[in-house]
């Protein structure tokens, strides 16, 4: 508390005083949060070493090619199964489903084969038929183990051992791996047009019985062809699609151009149509009211009628449109009362965002930042996407011991294949096989791969949101470079951009850093959240749901106010090169001095870009239609056939929303800092000629100043 006869402090800080030497962004600076500039040079040196580390124990063919029963790749070079790029599966009735042969493993033998089987056979058939049909046998010997050439073991000792298959069925590869052949024929399922196969044991099955082992075969293969001529479109529609982009660039770039001009026009048509359409909706529902006066049963209250599953019975009631028409008399009411006395804020906020057409006008080259953050973000997706490949292929092959027997106490143990067959386990599990379950391992690298994961995604979060800092805190310097010109343009610096690009890095790397940092531990925090309840949905504990719910809101709630500090705070480090936190206090207190500013400038802003958005990517998207489409006669012949025009079409609209989205994100990041420049300059100055002011002459008349310094007549 002040002491007596002393003012007390506003609730919201001190607001800065003049500074007569006060020129824009701070040049003489020094480095800021140097502690953690070292700790983010420390943790990119770590990561690295863990890539490097990753690199060398991992493998990705273990992702690439199928591994069969011996834990030998499928298709490798110089190895046996060189020519032999498809897995095999001895028996696929014991398959539950497709996901459980690509991520599992299957519980039957599997063996790498050049091509997948063609036709129906069975062991017992084939080996009854030896010897005067050998040709039948020289084929079904190919899907058996390898080296096994004995037709004469008999067939209870060959299925034992997993020699050789009991039958096998027509299939064809998917993923290297062979599924079953399946077609409908006149809505029955079929294999090879058969309904029916023999399973080797005796038995008459029907083929309906693979469809649990291949269940979502034909929905995955039919993806595939659409796939392919999705695949097709984009090969000769690449073109056009580049052009529809090319054009969406120019669009968004003319419109944040004559922003400057339109920016007001645009905003009052939206309010006073919102009023005209609240004032429509009040008198139709007064004319509902009046008509249904004298109606039997239209002086009823909700209360009498109760809840009612059709709502259309509301509608007859008086009461309702009675409702209704005080609703809406309400909200036209605050919003005339908000339009009078913020009338001058909304002035203010349109008139920024003019200035902020024109000071991107002055500086065009920061258009164009968004891609050098693009390529930032990239490569550290790229690079968190193969380290996380080979932490998840790093491990040595681990054997399991596979019984037929299900009550062979040794199932699912581990074993060694060398010595496997000198134990006693297929004495006392005949038929008992030491086969490759999965890649993993007992050291302190492969104990500890989950933590080298969750590290693997904190600091790819961490360099993420570095570089949006970096964008961010680049922009905010080269805008603010421009507001706080004396003379604009004749005293705008040479190269504004690059020249904030360098003071960001050489001096501010640990600030940023800094609050990439705090943003990247509430991000992973959410991201575990969601891990969590991904894997408690099928519980009935409630209250844990309804506890992560709340965990999940309230983080979501701090990443985005977070988010809103950090962007502020990168504004003010880039004007005065102060640390994170001193930037992030100033900034909010800052903010907070000017609430309604705040508020009023950030749902105009929003309205405006988002009206810019959805005018670009229509625009372009209604073009691409006629264009795709062939209705437009001038360019019909030039139009390709597709087989989905809407796959170009779509393309084009998602990504020239893209387009806009990058173009306008330089422009809120403009008038975000021009905002916060304007603030500044109403505390730093009064407009007099010993304290002028720095904004434009437009700002300047809307805040009624009745002189203006002749050095800011300019501008």
């Amino acid at each position: 508390m002040a002491r007596k006869g002393e003012a007390s402090a506003p609730p919201y800080g001190e607001p800065r005083k003049f500074d007569p030497k006060f020129r824009g962004p701070i040049h003489n600076r020094h480095c800021t949060d140097v502690i953690c500039c070292v700790i983010f040079i420390v943790v990119i040196l770590g990561y690295i070493a863990l890539g490097i580390v990753a690199w060398v124990h991992g493998d990705p063919r273990k992702v690439i090619y199928p591994t069969d029963s011996y834990g030998q790749f499928c298709g490798q070079k110089d190895t046996f199964n060189e020519n032999k790029t498809i897995l095999f599966y001895f028996n696929i009735l014991k398959c539950a489903s497709p996901v459980v042969l690509i991520n599992l493993q299957c519980p039957t033998t599997q063996l790498c084969v050049s091509k997948c089987p063609d036709r129906f056979a069975t062991y017992i058939d084939v080996q009854a038929s030896y010897r005067y049909r050998p040709d039948q046998w020289n084929y079904f010997k190919q899907y058996c183990k390898p080296g096994f050439n004995n037709p004469r073991k008999s067939v209870a000792q060959v299925l034992r051992d997993e020699d050789c298959p009991s039958m096998i069925i027509p299939s064809r590869p998917f993923l290297k791996r062979c599924f079953p052949d399946f077609s409908t024929k006149n809505g029955v399922l079929t294999v090879a047009n058969q309904t029916t196969f023999k399973d080797g044991r005796g038995k008459t099955r029907n083929v309906t019985d693979l469809r649990e082992a291949a269940n979502g075969i034909n929905n995955v293969l039919d993806a595939r062809s659409v796939g392919m001529k999705i695949f097709e479109d984009y090969a000769i529609s690449w073109y056009w699609i580049l052009i529809g982009l090319f054009i969406a660039m120019i669009v968004s770039l003319l419109f944040l151009v004559l922003l400057r001009f339109t920016a007001g026009v645009l905003f009052w048509i939206f309010i006073f149509g919102v009023i005209g359409i609240i004032g429509y909706g009040t008198w139709h529902c007064y004319w509902e009211y009046d008509h249904l006066k004298g109606i039997p049963g239209s002086d009823l209250t909700v209360y009498d009628i109760g809840f009612q599953t059709d709502f259309r019975v509301y509608l007859q009631l008086r009461q309702t449109w009675l409702a209704f028409m005080i609703i809406l008399c309400v909200v036209e009411i605050i919003i005339i009362l908000m339009l009078i006395f913020l009338r001058n804020r909304i002035r203010i906020a349109i008139a920024l965002l003019k200035e902020g057409s024109r000071a991107i006008g002055y500086i065009m080259s920061t258009l164009f930042y968004p891609i050098v953050t693009f390529i930032l973000i990239a490569i550290c997706i790229s690079y968190w996407a193969v380290t996380a490949v080979f932490l998840a292929t790093s491990g040595e092959p681990v054997y399991k011991v596979m019984a037929n027997q299900t009550l062979c106490k040794y199932a699912n143990l581990t074993c060694d294949p060398e010595t496997f067959n000198t134990t006693n386990v297929t004495k006392l599990c005949p038929g008992a096989q030491c086969t490759f379950a999965f890649y993993g391992g007992e050291s302190l690298y492969h104990k500890y791969i989950f933590i080298f994961q969750l590290a693997n995604a904190f600091v790819f979060l961490w360099l993420v949101n570095f570089a949006i800092a970096l964008g961010q805190c680049t922009l905010a310097g080269a805008f603010a470079s421009y507001y706080w010109a004396s003379r604009k343009p004749a005293d705008i610096p040479l190269w504004p951009l690059f020249s904030s690009f360098g003071r960001a890095i050489r001096y501010h790397t640990g600030s940023l850093a800094f609050g990439a940092l705090i943003l990247a531990i509430v991000q992973l925090i959410r991201v575990v959240l969601e891990y969590l309840d991904h894997k408690l949905k099928g519980t009935q504990n409630s209250f844990t749901r309804f506890l992560l719910c709340c965990l999940k809101c309230c983080f979501w709630c701090l990443e985005k106010f977070l988010k809103f500090i950090n962007r502020n705070a990168y504004i003010m480090i880039a004007i005065y090169g102060k640390n994170f936190c001193t930037s992030a206090k100033e900034a909010f207190f800052l903010l907070m001095r000017n609430v309604v500013r705040v508020a009023v400038l950030d749902k105009v802003t929003d309205f405006l870009l988002f009206l810019g958005k959805i005018l670009v990517a229509g625009g372009v998207g209604v073009l691409a239609f006629f264009f795709f489409t062939q209705r437009i006669p001038v360019f019909a012949q030039e139009a390709p056939a597709l087989n989905y025009y809407w796959v170009p079409l779509l393309t084009v609209i998602i990504g020239s929303y893209l387009v806009a989205h990058g173009f306008f994100s330089v422009y809120a990041m403009c008038v975000d800092t021009l905002f916060l420049c304007f603030c500044e300059d109403l505390e730093r100055n009064d407009g007099s000629t010993a304290k002028p002011y720095f904004m434009s002459a437009s700002l300047h008349r809307i805040l009624g100043k009745k002189e203006l310094s002749p050095k800011k007549a300019i501008g």
